[in-house]
């Protein structure tokens, strides 16, 4: 009996060194590790498309969306006054009021009137439509006249502006058109409709034509004087008649000296 036990508590002895050795040599469990987090990045802009600025207003967007701007978006676009728009809402703090002819205005323009221009004329017509400020409706009854564009100032460039209670009123010198809406206003960009297209007279007013040279004064027919050795022709005389008459008077005298000699010799008889 007692060599059973003893046989017992070596092999719990021999269990415990074993459990002992080999909780010692197992590694220390590790902490979880919490999800990697995947950080998404922005797209890369292409090189054709460049990355718009945040709060940039996209002008060419704004006329889409109110429609009927079909033509003046077109020659945003074609003269790249669409960019310099962009860049001026980026860069300058004093804004941008535009003047947006509907398609209407345009198909009011004489047909091929804008074929008949040149790039350089169609960039000037949308740029004179376009003020360097921002202006709100309240600010017409204070804007000083001729407003400036961005085609320029001056007598060939005019562009007035009259605020009267309900109605703003433009002219150009050959254009006279109001205001019939606003299409997007922030404090920075007024985009404003308008039904007629603004002319101006630097690309379609006629040319006055050159002054003609003064004519010559006609010269004064001079008389001319005969030389004094020229001999005047001499009209014809008909002397008919004063021949008949010396012939009467000789043959009367005739006759009245033959009848005194006749009357002499016979009172000498």
């Amino acid at each position: 009996m007692k060599q059973q036990h003893s046989i017992f508590s070596f092999s719990m002895l021999l269990l415990s060194i074993c459990y002992i050795n080999i909780f010692a040599q197992s590694p220390t469990a590790a902490p979880a590790q919490a999800p990697a987090v995947v950080v998404a990045q922005p797209p890369v802009a292409t090189p054709t498309q460049a990355a718009a600025p945040h709060g940039i207003t996209n002008v060419t967007k704004i006329l889409e969306k109110a429609g009927h701007f079909t033509i003046f978006i077109r020659l945003l676009r074609s003269t790249q006054e669409e960019n310099h728009l962009f860049s001026a809402l980026n860069d300058s703090s004093s804004g941008v009021t535009i003047f947006a002819p509907t398609d209407g205005a345009f198909s009011e323009l004489k047909s091929g009137t804008l074929n008949t221009l040149s790039d350089g004329d169609k960039s000037e017509l949308v740029k004179f439509h376009v003020v360097p400020t921002f202006l709100s409706t309240s600010q017409f009854q204070t804007v000083s006249n001729p407003l400036g564009t961005w085609a320029g100032t001056g007598s060939r460039l005019p562009l007035n502006v009259t605020s009267y209670p309900n109605s703003v009123n433009i002219t150009t010198g050959l254009t006279n058109t109001s205001l019939s809406g606003t299409v997007y206003t922030d404090n920075q960009l007024a985009i404003y409709k308008i039904e007629k297209v603004l002319l101006p007279k630097d690309i379609f007013a006629s040319k006055a034509p050159a002054p003609a040279p003064a004519a010559a004064a006609p010269e004064k027919p001079t008389k001319t004087v005969p030389a004094a050795n020229a001999e005047s022709p001499v009209a014809p005389v008909d002397i008919s008649s004063a021949v008949t008459f010396m012939h009467d008077n000789v043959v009367g005298s005739l006759v009245i000296v033959a009848a005194a000699m006749f009357a002499c010799h016979v009172e000498g008889f």
